[in-house]
């Protein structure tokens, strides 16, 4: 069977979401997917909130390496983090809906580089990540599907 890029993407996405306990918990939803890019958005609930009544950032760093860990395995190729930084920029703040847009920047052999940036629902920036990523062994999917 032939698959298109985006299909491709599309099936992968799928697949790893399935299998992601962490994101789900988290109430993460994936709004969109294609080869390389990635977007994911998180409301900030009273359980997210740290000592000062904003967003920790554990869990902005948990919605942007999500975002990437869904653009970097849009090939089909299982890839993982190889190392990961964030600034953060302005506080999340209870109810906000969170958006994390994943983009590749440069991909070649078994890393990449993907930026990500987190908005808020005003499109205020809140954080940006940037991550490098290492493919290794196995697929995501039935590699049948992937030719």
């Amino acid at each position: 069977m032939t698959t298109d890029p985006q299909q491709l993407a599309e099936a992968c996405a799928s697949t790893l979401f399935e299998r992601d306990a962490a994101s789900k918990a988290m109430g993460m939803r994936l709004l969109s997917i294609s080869p390389g890019h990635a977007q994911m958005v998180m409301t900030v609930r009273p359980d997210m909130l740290q000592g000062v009544g904003t967003c920790h950032g554990g869990h902005l760093f948990a919605l942007a390496d999500s975002a990437f860990a869904f653009a970097c395995n849009t090939y089909n190729a299982v890839t993982v983090a190889l190392g990961c930084s964030i600034d953060y920029v302005a506080p999340g703040r209870l109810g906000d809906e969170l958006t994390a847009t994943a983009s590749e920047q440069s991909r070649s052999g078994r890393t990449g580089n993907y930026d990500v940036r987190i908005e808020n629902q005003h499109g205020q920036l809140i954080a940006l990540f940037h991550g490098k990523s290492y493919q290794v062994r196995g697929t995501l999917i039935d590699p049948e599907l992937s030719q």
